[in-house]
């Protein structure tokens, strides 16, 4: 039997298309990376909850509030980290197999890079809003600047969002079966 071989200009356009495919695992190192600042953060949390719990009775309610802030912060952006690393991976790299996984997430089934950039938006947006929330209670401690900095620098957040969520609105989806 006579092997078939493709014709040379066939075997270059497989050989860059294989390289240019396969260069999607070079991601992979990336998403290995925020795992690592995940684990960061989870010490940072564990820091600023002993901080909480040891200073109890002597903290004021206003402290409190910015630690029991700084706690919810740190979760928002955890949670930023697992959609960017679970729906990048299977968005861009390799499929990650969950279907009838009891803890496959919801939004993992339908994610795309469109839909994977409004709900980073709306979690950058969901971020921004804590820091906010801090900078307001602690307002008496800073300029008018920074106040209105820090509103601006929302409320384009909020307007980046809102345009990111119009602009996939408008753009061609796949029918759904």
């Amino acid at each position: 039997m006579k092997s078939e071989t493709l014709p040379p200009i066939e075997a270059r356009g497989t050989f860059l298309s294989t390289i240019l495919f396969g260069s999607r695992w070079l991601q992979v190192p990336l998403y290995l990376g925020l795992i690592a600042a995940q684990l960061v953060y989870v010490f940072h949390f564990m820091i600023e909850l002993q901080h909480l719990v040891v200073g109890t009775f002597t903290l004021t309610e206003e402290a409190i509030m910015l630690i029991v802030l700084g706690l919810i912060d740190v979760v928002m952006i955890s949670n930023l980290l697992i959609m960017v690393i679970v729906g990048g991976y299977e968005t861009f790299v390799s499929r990650l197999n969950l279907e009838g996984h009891p803890d496959e997430p919801e939004w993992l089934s339908h994610v795309n890079a469109n839909v994977l950039k409004v709900k980073l938006a709306t979690a950058i947006i969901g971020i921004s809003s804590i820091h906010l929330l801090k900078t307001f209670i602690n307002a008496p401690n800073l300029t008018d600047k920074v106040l209105l900095w820090q509103t601006v620098i929302h409320m384009t957040f909020v307007f980046s969002a809102i345009s990111i969520a119009y602009i996939d609105k408008l753009m061609p989806h796949p029918a759904k079966h």
